[in-house]
């Protein structure tokens, strides 16, 4: 049997989703996304500060698990990993930026399918290996980068970690999130098993593919085409610079 749902706890989704469009501390929005859901749930304050309370408690000990990696990573970056990380991959010479990123998509999907989460991210796969990679390959192909296509790349790169984890974890059946989805509708009275929601979770994780795929094709041609544009001005720059100094 089927009992009315209180839906208005889903404001918290609509909060947690302005807040990031505003671009607000992540803190801050995971905060306020938290209080305004509970008080729409009826949460009474002692029970939301006691809830608030024991998830610290319970992950008190995650500092540790996510400074301890980024002291190894230092290390290794101090060492010339980034350089070696540039070295290698500009040996490659039919390699691209957005080739690149579409085999790191497809593997970090495949490996959050299967539970492995933690083997890519940005403080110890994007920012010391991935990013370096793929600026390296462009370097190779059009010479010293403007600053803003840096940046640009390395907004691809992490948002092609955020695209594999986000869509391929969808699909373990173990994920916290799928867990909590099936608890919410057995608590609505809906039985559902979470195989049947992690098999559902496939067309979306292809489409997520296919379109980040495309951005990915999209980003090689708009390389080319900004830096062929970009090539005659450096040209005259390099000619006015010359001028000067002859005279």
């Amino acid at each position: 049997m089927i009992h009315d749902v209180n839906l208005w706890p889903l404001i918290g989704v609509a909060v947690i989703i302005a807040g990031f469009i505003l671009r607000f501390n992540p803190m801050l929005v995971v905060i306020i996304t938290a209080i305004v859901t509970a008080f729409a749930a009826g949460f009474p304050v002692d029970k939301m500060l006691a809830t608030i309370g024991t998830g610290f408690i319970k992950t008190r000990n995650l500092p540790l698990i996510i400074l301890l990696p980024l002291a190894v990573i230092g290390l290794l970056e101090r060492h010339g990993l980034r350089q070696h990380a540039q070295d290698w991959i500009s040996r490659i010479k039919s390699a691209t930026a957005g080739r690149l990123l579409l085999i790191y998509l497809g593997a970090r999907q495949l490996t959050a399918a299967i539970g492995l989460t933690s083997l890519g991210g940005h403080p110890q796969m994007v920012r010391p290996l991935l990013a370096p990679m793929v600026e390296g390959t462009a370097e190779v192909r059009y010479g010293k980068l403007p600053e803003h296509i840096r940046h640009k790349l390395r907004a691809y790169c992490a948002a092609t970690d955020n695209v594999g984890l986000f869509f391929g974890e969808d699909l373990f059946v173990a994920f916290g999130a799928i867990v909590l989805m099936t608890t919410f509708l057995h608590e609505a009275g809906i039985d559902v098993e979470p195989l049947r929601v992690a098999v559902w979770g496939i067309p979306t994780a292809i489409c997520a593919f296919v379109i980040h795929a495309w951005r990915l094709n999209r980003l090689d041609k708009m390389l080319a085409r900004e830096l062929e544009q970009l090539e005659p001005t450096n040209l005259t720059v390099g000619a006015a610079s010359a001028a000067a100094k002859g005279v």
